[in-house]
């Protein structure tokens, strides 16, 4: 089973922000975008839909993050930070999470579900990075350290204008950590993350 759904404050801002090349291609983008939607219309109804993967490229595990927006503004937003299901799952399952399970809104309705935009950013999985190689604007970090972990999305450093070092005290703050244990023993590692969404479509 999934790890349970992270929730992340920052939503993504503009596709590829985080990623050195396009992954995944235009019907697979719309593709996913689409299982989103659906996903979310269909909890409503309650419904179920399969998750079985309609290509071995959406079949590969990975983390992923569901961001919902309503008239412009953020709705939701929950992820996978890890790769323990295949991305199709993982897109369906953080969308119903983001409509459903957030603890900073109330639940989607069915009125505001025919409105929503949704942007998705599909993580790599995550290395060992040393501190000195993280690229801004390119690496998303993961930092864990005596059972606390805490993950910043690529783009993050870039909307707020962090340095490296910023970046990696305040993921070591989202870990609930001390601003320097990244110096004193932390595990670092980085990802990248491809984002699009439906204005990109």
């Amino acid at each position: 089973m999934p790890m349970s759904p992270h929730r992340h404050n920052s939503p993504p801002i503009a596709a590829s922000a985080g990623v050195s090349r396009q992954e995944f291609s235009p019907e697979e983008r719309t593709l996913l975008l689409r299982l989103a939607h659906d996903s979310i219309c269909t909890a409503l109804e309650k419904r179920e839909i399969p998750f079985d993967p309609p290509t071995p490229h959406l079949a590969e595990p990975r983390g992923a993050f569901t961001t919902l927006y309503l008239g412009g503004e953020l709705r939701g937003c929950v992820g996978y930070v890890l790769p323990t299901c295949p991305v199709n799952r993982a897109v369906a399952e953080t969308a119903r999470a983001a409509a459903f399970e957030g603890n900073r809104f109330p639940h989607v309705t069915q009125e505001e579900a025919a409105h929503l935009t949704i942007e998705l950013s599909i993580l790599s999985p995550a290395q060992a990075i040393r501190a000195e190689e993280i690229e801004i604007g390119r690496h998303g970090l993961l930092i864990s350290h005596h059972g606390r972990r805490g993950l910043l999305l690529p783009q993050v450093p870039v909307e707020r204008a962090w340095d490296r070092k910023t970046f990696l005290e305040q993921t070591c703050r989202k870990a609930g950590l001390p601003a320097d244990a990244w110096l004193t023993g932390a595990s670092i590692a980085a990802f990248t993350a491809e984002v699009f969404g439906e204005k990109e479509v």
